[in-house]
C-alpha cells in the first residue's frame, strides 16, 4: 500500500452568504446565524464522493483518485493496487471487510488478506456502484444505475423497476428500525418491506423526487434530502424537494435548500451539505441545524462553509468533528 503524507493542509474561513437566492416556493424561511468557521482542507486533492468512519475511528474517503484512510496523522491509499481508480463509496462491514464501490468497474471487497472483484459477470445489475450499505442482518446492499442489489455472501439478488422499484438509479439506501429498506432514487423515493415497494408522499400527495440522502436519527425520525435535478420525466423537470422530516406519521418540510448528504452528531444536531438554491445553481453549503430548535416552525441553521463547487458526503465522527467531501478534496471541521 502507498502511504501519502498529509499535505495541502490549509485553513479556510467560511463565507457567509444571505438567503436571498433561496427558492420563492420555500415553505419556511431559515433563520441563519452568521459566524465565521475554521475548516481544514487536505489530501486527497481530488473530487471526494463519500466519507465514512471505521470502527477504530479512522476516516475512510472515497475519491476519484482512490480510497484513502486517515488515521489522525497521515493518509494511506488503500486502493493503490487497483488500476483506473474512480471510487464513489466505501464501507467497512461488521466483519471488518472493506468494500469499494466504483463508477464503472463494479465493487471490490478486501478482507485484510485478499481482494475480491465483483462485476455484472458475477450478478451485479450494473458496474456503476454509487452506494454501499449494510443492513442489520449483515446483508450488503448496492445502489447502482440499473437497480438495487443485495449480497448475502454467496450471490446477488437484484431489484429493478420490473419488481416495482420506481427508478433504477439508486442514490441512497437506509434500513429503518422496523426493518424497512428506504431508497432514494433519481425518480420517486420509496421503502421496501421485503415484499413490495411503497412510494411515500407528503400531505399534498406529492412524491419525493431525486432523493440523495436518507437518515434515521437517534429519536427515530427519518430525514429525507433532495438535491439537484437529475433527469426529465416527459416535459417535467424535477427540482429538489429540500429537507424533510418524517416522525412516523407525517412529513414536515424543514427547508427548501438542496440536500445531498445528512448526518447527526452526538448532540443531536443535524448536518447537511447541499446547494442553497434547490435547482442546484450557485453556492453549496455545509449547514448545521441546532437540535434545540429542530422541531420549531423555524429551526435555526448555521452556515458553516460555502463553496461554489458541489459538496458530497458527510460524516459526524466519534471525536465530535465533521468530515465532508467536495470537488476539491476532503474537508475537516472542528466545532468550537
Amino acid at each position: 500500500m502507498k502511504y501519502v503524507n498529509l499535505y495541502a493542509l490549509f485553513l479556510m474561513t467560511a463565507v457567509s452568504i444571505s438567503c436571498k437566492g433561496q427558492s420563492k416556493t420555500s415553505t419556511f424561511k431559515d433563520s441563519v446565524q452568521y459566524k465565521n468557521s475554521t475548516v481544514a482542507s487536505a489530501a486527497p486533492n481530488s473530487m471526494v464522493r463519500n466519507v465514512k468512519e471505521d470502527r477504530n475511528g479512522n476516516i475512510l474517503i472515497a475519491s476519484i483518485k482512490g480510497v484513502f484512510k486517515y488515521d489522525g496523522k497521515s493518509f494511506t491509499n488503500l486502493t493503490s493496487d487497483i488500476s483506473s481508480p474512480n471510487f464513489w463509496d466505501v464501507l467497512e462491514d461488521k466483519n471488518g471487510n472493506l468494500w469499494y464501490g466504483t463508477r464503472d468497474s463494479g465493487v471490490y471487497c478486501y478482507d485484510g488478506k485478499s481482494l475480491q472483484h465483483f462485476t455484472t459477470k458475477d450478478g451485479l445489475p450494473s458496474n456503476h456502484i454509487g452506494k454501499i450499505y449494510e443492513d442489520k442482518s449483515g446483508t450488503i446492499w448496492f445502489g447502482t444505475r440499473a437497480g438495487a442489489s443485495r449480497y448475502d455472501g454467496r450471490s446477488f439478488q437484484n431489484l429493478t423497476t420490473k419488481d416495482g422499484l420506481p427508478h433504477n438509479t439508486i442514490n441512497t439506501i437506509l434500513e429503518d428500525k422496523a426493518g424497512n429498506i428506504w431508497f432514494g432514487t433519481s425518480g420517486e423515493a420509496c421503502y421496501y418491506d421485503g415484499k413490495t415497494f411503497n412510494v411515500f408522499k407528503d400531505k399534498a400527495g406529492n412524491a419525493f423526487n431525486n432523493v440523495w440522502a436518507i437518515l434515521e436519527d437517534s429519536k427515530g425520525n427519518i430525514w429525507i434530502g433532495g438535491s439537484i435535478v437529475d433527469y426529465k420525466k416527459g416535459s417535467t423537470l424535477f427540482v429538489s424537494n429540500g429537507l424533510w422530516r418524517y416522525d412516523g406519521t407525517s412529513f414536515k418540510k424543514v427547508t427548501s435548500r438542496g440536500t445531498s448528504a445528512i448526518a447527526e452528531d452526538q448532540q443531536g444536531n443535524i448536518w447537511t451539505t447541499g446547494a442553497e438554491n434547490p435547482s442546484g445553481v450557485g453556492a453549496w453549503k455545509l449547514c448545521r441545524y441546532d437540535q434545540k430548535s429542530l422541531f420549531n416552525e423555524h429551526p435555526k441553521v448555521k452556515e458553516v462553509m460555502s463553496l461554489n463547487k458541489m459538496l458530497c458526503g458527510i460524516v459526524a465522527a466519534s471525536d465530535g468533528s465533521i468530515w465532508f467531501g467536495s470537488m476539491k478534496g476532503v474537508h475537516h471541521y472542528i466545532p468550537k
